[in-house]
């Protein structure tokens, strides 16, 4: 996950910045007489405003998670593994249509991968030490056919597109909750003042958070559809196998932190029903199996 906190906390500040620099410039076109809003004029600041935070988090997204996660890129295999693995996932990307990505390893005693990129011919790709240490080759060939997925599938910049439409109506409707509070509450009819600043900023950040329940739905649909490329690049019976891995291993210690799980192949798992099942961005590994065994992969 840990590439999808990183891109939401990225694109959260940045709309935040984004919002005040709104506040700040864009009064003069977004006001109307007696302090009304401008709502045309408002969702074409938004739009534009709103796209910025999620194409810099996703212009971003590879140097961020090679530094979050410590990953080590391979330039010069060193061991029969290291070279194995380039030419792994030189065939997996071969057969997906994409240029090889870089490939990196990155310290974790739980089995975990991720792929990320601005586009799908600049990508990265990186599994943990505990995957290699603990999986057969068959089953980190299905990891890597997943990952390569996610990249031919081009999942990061649909999911910046969707970022930034999110984003452009919380700061729409962050405007007009600012606007209302100024206008209904503190009796402001002269132009924006003090509390449509700060209720617009404070409403960006809620709805923000709110709306990331939104991107999660979308990062759980896409599992499935790489969990499907995987099977097709590396065997059906492969990708199983390892989904299956990965479920068995999460009572391990030492699991990647909560904040780490989103575009990693697997997350931890959530008992019962709960609120936090909304921001999952994996759908559960049970799920993901049963729709991998009714599928028919070609």
């Amino acid at each position: 996950m840990f590439r999808i906190f990183l891109f939401l906390m990225t694109n959260l500040a940045v709309l935040v910045v984004a919002g005040i620099v709104l506040s700040v410039l864009g009064v003069g076109s977004t006001h109307g007489p007696g302090n009304n809003l401008n709502l045309q004029n408002l969702l074409v600041f938004c739009f534009v405003f709103g796209m910025v935070g999620s194409l810099v988090s996703l212009l971003l997204s590879k140097w961020m998670a090679k530094r979050g996660t410590g990953t080590q890129v391979i330039e010069n295999p060193r061991t029969e593994e290291e070279r194995w693995l380039i030419s792994t996932v030189e065939e997996l990307s071969r057969k997906a249509g994409i240029k090889m990505p870089e490939v990196g390893i990155f310290p974790s005693y739980q089995s975990n991968a991720f792929a990320t990129g601005w586009n799908k011919n600049a990508a990265l790709v990186a599994v943990s030490t505990g995957l290699l240490q603990r999986m057969s080759r068959d089953e980190v060939k299905a990891v890597l056919g997943h990952e390569i997925g996610h990249v031919a599938n081009g999942d990061m910049v649909t999911l910046a597109l969707v970022q930034g439409v999110v984003n452009a109506f919380v700061m729409f409707f962050s405007r007009i909750i600012g606007n209302f509070v100024d206008r209904v509450v503190f009796k402001n009819e002269e132009g924006p003042g003090i509390a449509y600043y700060v209720t617009s900023i404070i409403a960006d950040i809620v709805l923000g958070i709110l709306a990331s329940a939104i991107v999660m739905w979308f990062s759980r649909h896409r599992e499935f559809r790489a969990d499907i490329a995987g099977a097709e690049l590396a065997g059906k019976q492969s990708m199983i196998n390892a989904l299956r891995r990965l479920q068995a291993e999460h009572e391990l210690p030492d699991q990647m932190p909560a904040e780490m799980t989103a575009l990693a192949i697997t997350e931890g798992q959530h008992k019962g029903f709960s609120l936090a099942k909304l921001f999952m961005s994996h759908p559960p590994i049970e799920t993901r199996i049963a729709a991998l065994q009714n599928a028919q992969i070609m």
